[in-house]
C-alpha cells in the first residue's frame, strides 16, 4: 500500500487516468480503489481533485469509444469475445442483451454501476448502430457519475481509507492471502458449475453435419434459436428456426412438442445457453433433445445456409408461434 501511495503522489493524475483506461479496456485492474485513494489525498491538498476527475472521465470515454468502434466495425461477435473471458459467459451475454434491450440509451448512462456491463455496453451500442453523438453523450454522463461517486466516497470515508491502508500495510501478507483465497473459491465454484452442466449435456450434442442431414430427412427436428429479442434482431439464424428466449424455456411459458426431436443452438460462448435449454428439457423427461456443438458460429463455419430477419417467433405469453 505504501508503494501505491508513493506512486500516486509521484505521478499524480496520470496514474489514475492510466488505471481507469486499462480497466475500461477490460483488464482486471480495479480502478475505483485508486480513485477513492486519490480523492482522500486530494482532501489534504496532496493531489489535484479536478485533475483526477477530468483525466478519469476522459480515460473512460476514450476506452468506451474504442470499444464502440470495435462493435461498429466487427459487430455482435465482439460481445461474445468479451463475454468469453468472463467467469459466467452465459450470464454476461444474456444480461447485456436484456439490459440494453430494455433501457437503451439510459442503460449506457448507468452502465458503470452494473457489474459486468461496463465493458460490454459500448461494443453492443456500436454493433446496433447507435448514433455517435448519442453514444458520446451517454458515455460522458456515465463516466462523470461513476468517477464522481468514487471520488465522493473516497473523500467522505478518507479516515476509514487511511486506517484500512495502514492495516493492509502492516498485515500485507494476511490481506493478500485472504483476498486470494476468496477469489480462488469463487473461481472453483464457477468451474464446478460448468463441469456439472457439461457432464449432464455432453452426451446430448449434435454437430453441424449431422443436423444438416437430419433437416433434410423425412422427419426433421425442430430447431430452436435460444437468445434474447436483441440477439434475434442482430444476427442471422438457421433457416426455419424457432426464436425463443432461454428464460421462457425455464419458466415453461413456451410449449415445445414432445413428439418431435428438438435441437437448441445459440451464438454464445461454449454453447452455454443451448446446453442449459437442453438440460432443462432433459430434466423434464423430453425424449429427444440435442444442443448444437459449435452453435451458430460452427454452423456458419461449416458452410451451411443462414437467413436474416425475424424468422419464426414464439409468443411466450400464449406459447403460440407467430410467423
Amino acid at each position: 500500500m505504501d508503494a501505491i501511495l508513493e506512486e500516486l503522489l509521484r505521478h499524480g493524475v496520470a496514474l489514475v487516468g492510466l488505471n481507469v483506461f486499462l480497466q475500461q479496456l477490460g483488464l482486471p485492474i480495479p480502478s475505483v480503489p485508486t480513485m477513492m485513494v486519490a480523492a482522500a489525498l486530494a482532501v489534504d491538498g496532496r493531489i489535484s481533485a479536478a485533475g483526477v476527475f477530468a483525466i478519469a472521465v476522459l480515460a473512460s470515454v476514450v476506452a468506451d469509444t474504442l470499444w464502440f468502434w470495435a462493435g461498429r466495425r466487427y459487430g455482435y461477435p465482439v460481445l461474445r469475445l468479451l463475454c468469453r473471458m468472463s467467469l459466467s459467459p452465459d450470464a454476461c451475454v444474456r444480461q447485456t442483451e436484456g439490459i440494453f434491450e430494455r433501457w437503451g440509451f439510459y442503460s449506457l448512462v448507468v452502465s458503470k454501476f452494473v457489474p459486468g456491463f461496463s465493458t460490454v455496453a459500448p461494443p453492443i451500442a456500436g454493433a446496433l448502430r447507435m448514433r455517435l453523438p448519442s453514444f458520446l453523450l451517454a458515455a460522458t454522463a456515465s463516466a462523470m457519475l461513476w468517477v464522481g461517486a468514487a471520488m465522493a466516497a473516497g473523500a467522505l470515508f478518507r479516515r476509514q481509507i487511511d486506517g484500512l491502508l495502514g492495516w493492509m500495510t502492516r498485515h500485507g501478507a494476511l490481506a493478500g492471502l485472504a483476498l486470494g483465497a476468496l477469489f480462488a473459491l469463487y473461481v472453483a465454484y464457477k468451474a464446478w458449475q460448468r463441469w456439472q452442466l457439461a457432464r449432464s449435456v455432453t452426451s446430448a450434442m449434435i454437430d453441424s453435419r449431422d443436423l444438416a442431414a437430419r433437416l433434410a430427412s423425412a422427419r426433421p427436428p425442430l430447431v430452436v434459436d435460444v437468445g434474447s429479442q436483441l440477439a434475434h434482431r442482430s444476427r442471422p439464424h438457421i433457416p426455419g428456426a424457432m426464436l425463443v428466449d432461454l428464460d421462457d424455456i425455464g419458466a415453461e411459458t413456451v410449449a415445445l412438442p414432445r413428439e418431435r426431436a428438438i435441437v437448441f443452438y445459440c451464438a454464445c460462448p461454449n454453447e452455454i445457453s443451448a446446453r442449459r435449454a437442453a438440460q432443462i428439457l432433459l430434466a423434464r423427461g423430453h425424449p429427444d433433445v440435442r444442443a448444437l456443438a459449435g452453435g451458430l458460429d460452427g454452423w456458419i463455419a461449416a458452410g451451411h445456409a443462414v437467413e436474416a430477419g425475424a424468422g419464426l417467433r414464439v409468443s411466450p405469453s400464449k406459447g403460440r408461434r407467430d410467423a
